[in-house]
């Protein structure tokens, strides 16, 4: 598998579900994967977990407060960039999120495009140079700026949602992915509406990027999900 991402892994440490929602929302029609955390303690196991290119962390956390959270995880050498958020804007609010270990700070309320210019903007810094814009397995390619599919070549046209199932399956090629990962991350269904939607879009999509070649990448494994690899 061959791979050029413009993807981010993103955790987002925020107890305020409302809050916690538009930004997870957005950052995947960005074309981010995204984990949400709802509390300190739980957003600073996911973090340790690592893997992540940068983490969004709210100051005013139940469990664990956000400086503290930071705190733990640079004294276990996570070097992570963190971008801070909170309501508490003063001078001395944000040098106290610096100095905590925190790389960016950003105050409540804010524009959404600001806030996704400046997790690039870290991520940037920590990987200069770094261009990631297309997905391939095998002869499957996935232009994620273009939001072209095609395999040995050929152009695959793709509804919308067909799509980010792709994109979805691309980003974790060779892994099993579950059902409830596809609802929660492609449907954004947080319980299961007990439809076959996943089977349909499924089908759909093989008979789009299987049926006309030789060697199928979208596999069924029974039991526990879905597979999407190149057969060597």
């Amino acid at each position: 598998m061959k791979t050029k991402e413009s993807f981010m892994r993103i955790l987002v440490v925020e107890d305020d579900l409302e809050a916690a929602n538009y930004v997870v929302k957005g950052l995947r029609e960005s074309n981010h994967l995204v984990d949400h955390a709802p509390d300190g303690e739980q957003g600073l196991l996911q973090a340790l977990g690592g893997g992540y290119d940068v983490l969004i962390v709210d100051r005013m956390l139940p469990q664990r407060d956000g400086l503290s959270l930071i705190a733990e995880l640079r004294e276990h050498g996570d070097t992570s960039p963190i971008l801070i958020l909170s309501a508490l804007g003063e001078v001395d609010d944000r040098v106290k999120g610096l100095k905590a270990g925190g790389d960016d700070y950003l105050t409540k309320p804010y524009a959404f495009s600001e806030l996704l210019a400046r997790i690039e903007a870290l991520v940037r810094r920590r990987n200069p140079g770094q261009v990631q814009t297309v997905l391939e397995v095998g002869d499957l390619k996935l232009d994620l700026l273009s939001r072209k599919v095609t395999r040995s070549g050929e152009e695959i046209d793709l509804q919308p949602r067909e799509f980010r199932l792709l994109e979805y399956l691309m980003k974790h090629a060779d892994q099993v992915v579950t059902r409830t990962m596809l609802l929660e991350n492609v449907w954004e269904y947080h319980f299961d509406p007990q439809t076959n939607v996943i089977d349909v879009h499924i089908s759909r999509l093989r008979a789009k990027i299987d049926k006309s070649f030789d060697d199928p990448l979208l596999h069924t494994v029974r039991g526990a999900g879905y597979s999407l690899r190149a057969v060597s």
